[in-house]
């Protein structure tokens, strides 16, 4: 049986391949959510939304839809969500919003496709949790083709520089995520 650790050292040491957009991911997201919809207690889900470069028409990404499950209940989603989809084959984390062990934490599952590859990543929270920004961001990113661009550019980039380390990867995109979202907020709200 893998240990916590094995299974964290694992994932982030996955490939990091930024591949052109695929129009097939938007299609791809409303699969898993009639799944996730058909598995999951109705009292517990809230709203599924398709967000990341996979939801930019247009923009490279990592060939993993991510999405955003609003939960009425975290405590019950921890306790209830992995018994119904890791025998499904999803990998599950009860993770941190930041660094290694900074809360808010959060319900995580990596969905793979039959070779091993993942394709989806399933972000529960609440309501209240700061990762609704990043439909901010998604939206500003679908509204500026320009800004959508830069940021395509700058994944390629660092995905060729960190192929191996999602965190380095991940790391290396903050500051223009966090500046952009900090417009779109300006802008939309």
């Amino acid at each position: 049986m893998e240990t916590l650790e094995e299974k964290v050292a694992r994932v982030v040491k996955e490939d990091v391949a930024v591949i052109p957009y695929d129009p097939r991911w938007p299609e791809l997201f409303q699969e898993e959510k009639a799944h996730l919809l058909s598995c999951l207690p109705t009292t517990l889900i809230k709203r599924i939304e398709h967000f990341g470069s996979t939801a930019v028409p247009g923009l490279p990404a990592k060939p993993i839809v991510d999405m955003l499950v609003e939960v009425t209940s975290l405590d019950e989603t921890r306790r209830d969500v992995p018994l119904i989809l890791e025998p499904q084959g999803y990998d599950y984390f009860w993770r941190p919003t930041w660094g290694d062990d900074t809360p808010p934490f959060y319900a995580w599952f990596i969905k793979r496709d039959a070779q091993g590859k993942r394709t989806h990543h399933l972000h529960m929270v609440e309501a209240h949790f700061e990762h609704w920004d990043r439909l901010l961001f998604r939206d500003y990113l679908i509204e500026h083709p320009d800004v959508a661009r830069q940021y395509g550019v700058l994944k390629l980039t660092l995905s060729q520089a960190h192929e191996n380390d999602r965190v380095a990867y991940t790391e290396a995109k903050t500051e223009f995520v966090v500046r952009v979202t900090k417009t779109a907020k300006e802008q939309y709200r």
